[in-house]
């Protein structure tokens, strides 16, 4: 089986483009780049990957492109368009010529309330669903409410949340995002990716008992069918390392079957992403 990794990033840092990453995030101001992934896939026995965006430009998703043709590991390339830009059709199109780009993203948790309910970016998701090209929701907990709102006006587009909707497991904050998070659970067309928990939690005091009840709900949510396993390095290692952070998810799927952890740790994301035939 080829383990796959749902979730991750790479760059080359610079205090301008990556400015999200405050003093407290200063263990990752420097160059990830896919050697450096691999090294650490090869370690926790995964085999193939998506990268994910992080800065909203044209310019990254092209260079993650890049990446992916020139690193047979790196299956897949979620990026980044503008969605409310009336060119967005062209834009679409110029990155879907490449073979790797398999879905967008918008980094929805720094935008302010009200971003999902904009008319310019309902006809951005609905030029998705004209391609088939799904969309990676990232948002917090509190935002969850307003992304289920989005999906229930585009029931033909498909939907990945990332990080479960990003729980504040620092707090111990868990009724609140379950009401929500099961209500977007019960959307047909949503997926879910189980990663990004250890960076919610406290970096320096989390313990696995603490991460549980939420993968464990994720998991009787969504289901295997509809649930993928990420890292979300290089963002884990501010709390955890990549093997302990897969590690985590792991262990939640002890309970399951071979089957059903096999679709959570490959089988989900092949067939979401269609990633039949991998070059790995």
């Amino acid at each position: 089986m080829v383990r796959i990794d749902s979730h991750q990033h790479f760059w080359r840092y610079s205090p301008a483009e990556y400015d999200w990453i405050d003093d407290s995030m200063a263990a990752i101001r420097r160059d990830f780049m896919p050697e450096d992934l691999k090294h650490e896939m090869d370690a926790a026995g995964f085999h193939a990957s998506v990268v994910v965006q992080v800065r909203q430009t044209l310019e990254e998703t092209r260079w993650l492109l890049e990446l992916a043709d020139t690193n047979p590991f790196v299956v897949g390339v979620v990026g980044w368009v503008d969605l409310q830009s009336p060119a967005v059709n062209n834009e679409l199109d110029s990155v879907m010529a490449h073979r790797a780009l398999v879905g967008i993203r918008h980094i929805v948790q720094a935008e302010p309330d009200g971003f999902l309910a904009r008319p310019a970016f309902h006809r951005g998701i609905a030029a998705m669903t004209a391609r088939d090209l799904p969309y990676d929701l990232l948002v917090y907990a509190r935002q969850i409410a307003a992304a289920d709102s989005l999906v229930a006006q585009h029931p033909e587009q498909r939907f990945l949340l990332d990080h479960l909707g990003k729980p504040d497991v620092r707090a111990s904050e868990y009724d609140a995002w379950r009401r929500d998070f099961d209500r977007l659970a019960a959307r047909p067309n949503v997926w879910c990716k189980l990663s990004g928990l250890v960076t919610e939690a406290d970096w320096r005091r989390w313990t696995p008992g603490q991460l549980r009840p939420y993968l464990d709900h994720a998991l009787e949510a969504f289901g295997p069918s509809r649930l993928m396993i990420g890292s979300d390095w290089p963002v884990c290692t501010l709390a955890a390392s990549y093997r302990e952070t897969i590690a985590i998810v792991i262990d939640a799927l002890n309970e399951y079957s071979v089957d059903e952890q096999a679709r959570v740790l490959s089988g989900t994301a092949r067939a979401f992403w269609n990633l039949m035939e991998l070059p790995v």
